[in-house]
């Protein structure tokens, strides 16, 4: 293995009106220990990779927040359950929200949407794995109420995703969003590919959701996961592949 100084993550950063005391990035599959499907940065120990590869991964991740703040890992669910205090087991859960800068929000992507939020004056961060489950489940609901602010004070970005033009589902996910909020209609076209089948975009059914909570100060959105090969993708790439860490703390 080559010295991890020469395995530094290339990072995404999220293009938002976050206070200067808000971290935040993205992990890209650009760079790292990684090899193979899993190539080169993949911190997730759940899908199949080398567990030295991914330790290292996790490591270089650690170094990025800083070693004296730890990493908040969960294992995911497509659920709506919020963590809200830091544990070194990882929870069953699907959203993380921090009030201090005693730890760092992390969840893992690899078509999911990542949501991030943040308050104003920088006292509190979350992030959300946002699949079509966890959105029809109401994980983003579920995660401003742990903020507990006002909506008009929060701050999102919609991090990298799969686009409504790769990604299509069957009825079941259509009439699990229209049948709550009608309007979420807007977000799905007739499948060119499959009759009854539609092409469904998070981006829009996510802000359909945040929107409808009163918070309008929405960013990012403008990804595609499985166009763009510098993330991974489980669509695109047959399920065998590793995942992006999508990362906030308070500085």
């Amino acid at each position: 293995m080559s010295d991890a100084i020469n395995l530094k993550p290339t990072l995404l950063l999220p293009d938002w009106p976050a206070p200067d005391n808000v971290g935040a990035f993205v992990t890209t599959r650009e760079a790292g220990p990684s090899q193979e499907d899993f190539a080169a940065f993949n911190p997730a120990s759940h899908v199949g990779d080398n567990p030295d590869h991914v330790a290292l991964c996790r490591r270089l991740l650690q170094k990025e927040v800083g070693d004296e703040r730890p990493l908040q890992w969960l294992n995911q669910t497509h659920g709506a359950r919020v963590q809200q205090a830091y544990r070194a087991e990882p929870p069953e859960a699907d959203a993380a929200v921090a009030t201090s800068n005693d730890y760092a929000c992390v969840v893992l992507t690899a078509d999911c949407l990542p949501v991030l939020f943040c308050n104003r004056q920088g006292t509190q961060v979350a992030v959300a794995h946002a699949g079509w489950r966890g959105l029809a489940k109401g994980v983003l609901e579920a995660t401003v109420a742990a903020m507990n602010s006002d909506p008009d004070d929060l701050l999102v970005w919609l991090g990298p995703a799969i686009s409504n033009a790769q990604f299509e589902v069957g009825p079941e996910v259509h009439d699990a969003f229209v049948a709550v909020q009608p309007e979420t209609a807007d977000a799905f076209d007739h499948s060119p590919y499959r009759l009854g089948h539609h092409m469904a975009d998070l981006y829009r059914l996510a802000r359909f959701r945040l929107e409808a909570l009163g918070i309008h100060h929405i960013s990012g959105g403008h990804f595609c996961t499985a166009c763009e090969s510098r993330f991974y993708s489980y669509r695109r790439d047959g399920g065998q592949t590793g995942r992006m860490a999508t990362v906030i703390w308070i500085k």
